[in-house]
């Protein structure tokens, strides 16, 4: 027997160390090759790292949490023959669950319509012993499954390869909870004095690391403005019986897309980048436009790249492609950098106002709420019209309120003219 040692592995774009997020094995497991062992974070994903060998784990380098160098030792794993302990060699990542390279607060880029529920799964089947942090081995489609029938994954046996969860063993841990569901449910109003302590790694240290530093450096300031939505939702409607079928459905936000890159036009100020260490503010042509997008691993802010050169179709394309590539952790670090400005939106969960924080070095954001129905007087006479509001900040040390509150008129007049959307 051998001992074959692996070594934290170079993520590339010169990154000297990384973040060990959570162990997917322990001391005593038996390994087969290609299983992913850990997760470890950089500054811009979360990267799986796989066994290139089959073995038994027999010492773990680090802790969850804790910030290793490259070249490290990650992990020994006990092989047949000699192994490689004189010669380690890292393996190679075979998969990135990307992360929000700028971050802000509970925002979720998902089409304006109104999101069916998230079922739960009422009954539970057998349950299998993991740790409340151990993350099973699972596909991401397996994954989005149980996401969809609101099971908790860790509590579901695997009968994959390595105690892989597959498609059929969620069905199997449903149909067991189906035949429990007559069991006595717990009393409703028993005491609890239960606790959990989650400790902060990974994507959530990420996310509070830079929610803090936002709200620390940039001097923020919201402005909540009233716009009435009815003609563009009635123009939305027409264009998507028309060429729905054929060009695909168009949700609001290509709209606002297409709205900011036209008010932009005379507000550049708002489509830069403030770095306050060199005291400079970069404004830039390219309108590459964030928009904010809640994953299973966490909030990611994938980016339209040359908003202004895109129709509305292209850009709703795009924007449900980047979208879908983020929620299923394929989005690339290239298409979660560099926005020049964020859109954000809860869709029907929109609420009536939120304060967004800026994803420096940005210094605007655009919060877009939920769509309502109220009485409103035009010309004279009471109309029901439908009605949404923008809630949007600003980094004061570039943008002054007046500026930003003109800014958001122009996105208003252009929402509620949407033929100006396409004047030139």
């Amino acid at each position: 027997m051998g001992t074959h040692v692996i070594k934290m592995p170079d993520i590339g774009e010169g990154i000297a160390e990384v973040e060990l997020s959570q162990w997917h094995v322990k001391v005593g497991d038996l390994v087969v090759e290609d299983q992913v062992l850990a997760d470890v974070m950089t500054d811009k994903a979360m990267v799986d790292i796989p066994s290139p060998v089959h073995g038994k784990v027999i010492a773990l380098g680090g802790q969850p949490g804790e910030v290793m160098a490259v070249g490290s030792v990650l992990i020994s794993i006990e092989v047949e023959g000699a192994g490689n302990l004189k010669e380690s060699a890292a393996p190679a990542p075979v998969k990135e669950a990307p992360v929000a390279p700028k971050v802000e607060v509970a925002v979720e880029s998902k089409p304006a319509a109104t999101a069916a529920p998230r079922p739960a799964a009422v009954c539970q089947g057998p349950m299998v012993a993991r740790e409340a942090d151990e993350r099973p081995l699972a596909s991401p489609a397996v994954r989005k499954h149980a996401l969809d029938l609101g099971i908790q994954l860790r509590l579901v046996r695997g009968t994959g390869p390595a105690g892989r969860v597959l498609h059929e063993d969620l069905e199997a841990y449903l149909a067991q909870g189906q035949s429990n569901a007559s069991a006595p449910a717990a009393a409703a109003y028993a005491q609890r004095n239960d606790e959990e302590q989650i400790q902060v790694i990974g994507m959530r240290r990420k996310i509070a690391q830079r929610m803090q530093d936002a709200t620390q450096r940039a001097a923020h300031f919201s402005y909540v403005e009233e716009i009435d939505v009815t003609a563009i939702e009635e123009l939305r409607a027409h264009l998507n019986e028309k060429h729905g079928a054929s060009r695909g459905k168009l949700t609001l936000l290509p709209f606002l897309v297409r709205a900011l890159v036209v008010a932009l036009r005379d507000f550049p100020q708002m489509n830069a980048r403030y770095d306050d260490e060199a005291q400079v503010i970069t404004r830039l042509g390219a309108v590459h436009v964030g928009v904010a997008t809640q994953s299973d691993v966490g909030l990611m802010v994938p980016v339209v790249r040359h908003a202004e050169a895109r129709s509305l179709w292209d850009s709703a394309a795009e924007i449900s492609r980047l979208a879908n590539a983020a929620r299923n952790g394929k989005a690339s670090r290239d298409e979660l950098s560099g926005s020049t400005i964020t859109l954000t939106s809860l869709g029907a969960l929109g609420g009536i106002v939120s304060t967004p924080v800026l994803n420096l070095p940005e210094v605007a954001i655009v919060g877009v709420n939920k769509i309502v129905e109220r009485p409103m007087v035009v010309k004279g006479q009471v109309v029901i019209r439908k009605m949404m509001n923008l809630s949007s900040s600003f980094d004061h040390r570039v943008v002054d309120g007046m500026d930003a509150a003109l800014f958001i008129q122009a996105i208003r007049g252009l929402i509620e003219q949407p033929a100006t959307l396409f004047v030139e």
